[in-house]
């Protein structure tokens, strides 16, 4: 089994919670949902097997995603999916409990900081420190920012969008907004829905957005069969879906993301925003993977924007890496030792 002092990176995430073992890499990747039954409470299934049930289950059976916008929405569900993944991964240790790095939004707040670090401790983690995702996702990214040089990040998931500008290991500049993989899929069921009449599911409108969706116009049109319920006769009905149609649909949501970058250059120091228009915009992230996204990125700031290798890994291995410099990143981390003391 594993050693004393196991170190461990959790990127908990809206979509997805990644875990990065030290000396091991990434050994877990699952969506971050639970089913539970709600006449005894028990616990029925977590991560893949659980999003299979979403949208598909019978009436005491409720498939929950206990993540919303990148911050808890229901703690005790989170704790007890936190548990299930560290168990499977870390085994049952009750004497030597793990030390555990979990990243959050940029833009959280005291409250919901302190609810991760309670949700991982509770669940069985030893000493928790949290570390802000635009920091982790920059690391994983392979920048160097201990230097002071500024580099800008964007960091698209489930919940969240983290736009920051990092130097000498801090954020100079940064914004969080609540437009990410999940606003994209609601923008697309909201739009099938008055364009077609048609009820689409949210499995549905994310296989849309992933196989034809766009935020740029497409040199040549695509388009895909989607399935739903009419909504003027009440059955069932196929329809195909053009990628242009996915390009007004995501027109929204995406432009909010190229707006939020925009007002971030704009608070950005003279000679970091040099740095950044030299080096580019590094984006990371599931939601950075929306086809043509930072083609409008930089069409919008005129700066070079690249997607990030393994951009959805992206956090998971920089809070993974943050493990080897705990000692240099610990004044800017919150950990649970800080909130014993303030107790």
């Amino acid at each position: 089994m594993f050693g004393l002092g196991m170190e461990v990176g959790i990127d908990l995430g809206t979509a997805s919670v990644l875990v990065f073992i030290k000396g091991k890499g990434i050994v877990l990747k699952e969506p971050s949902v639970v089913a539970i039954d709600k006449n005894t409470n028990k616990l029925l299934a977590v991560g893949e097997e659980a999003r299979k049930m979403l949208g598909r289950t019978p009436g005491n059976i409720v498939a929950i995603r206990p993540l919303k916008d990148g911050v808890i929405s229901d703690y005790e569900v989170t704790e007890r999916m936190l548990r299930y993944f560290i168990h499977k991964t870390c085994g049952n240790k009750k004497l030597f409990k793990p030390k555990i790095i979990v990243c959050v939004p940029s833009g959280v707040t005291e409250v919901e900081k302190r609810a991760a670090i309670e949700a991982t401790t509770e669940a069985g983690g030893g000493i928790t420190y949290l570390i802000e995702e635009p920091i982790a996702a920059a690391i994983g990214a392979g920048l160097d920012i201990s230097k002071p040089d500024g580099n800008m990040v964007v960091d698209i998931g489930g919940g969240t969008a983290d736009i920051a500008v990092i130097s000498l290991g801090g954020v100079v500049a940064n914004k969080s907004i609540k437009s990410a993989g999940d606003k994209f899929d609601q923008a697309i069921v909201r739009y099938m829905r008055k364009k077609h009449n048609l009820l689409i599911g949210e499995r549905t409108a994310e296989n849309l957005k992933m196989t034809i969706g766009t935020a740029y116009p497409k040199a040549k049109v695509q388009s895909m069969e989607c399935r739903g319920r009419d909504l003027v006769s009440g059955l069932p009905r196929t329809l195909k879906v053009t990628s242009e149609e996915m390009y007004y649909a995501l027109e929204e949501p995406v432009m909010s993301i190229a707006d939020a970058v925009h007002s971030v250059l704009e608070r950005t120091p003279p000679e970091l925003a040099a740095d950044i228009s030299d080096r580019g915009i590094v984006m990371t992230g599931g939601g950075s993977l929306l086809d043509g996204l930072n083609k409008l990125i930089e069409e919008r700031t005129g700066i070079p924007t690249y997607i990030a290798e393994d951009p959805i890994e992206c956090v998971a291995k920089g809070t993974g890496a943050s493990l080897e410099s705990l000692q240099v990143l610990e004044k800017s981390m919150m950990s649970s030792k800080q909130f014993r003391r303030s107790r």
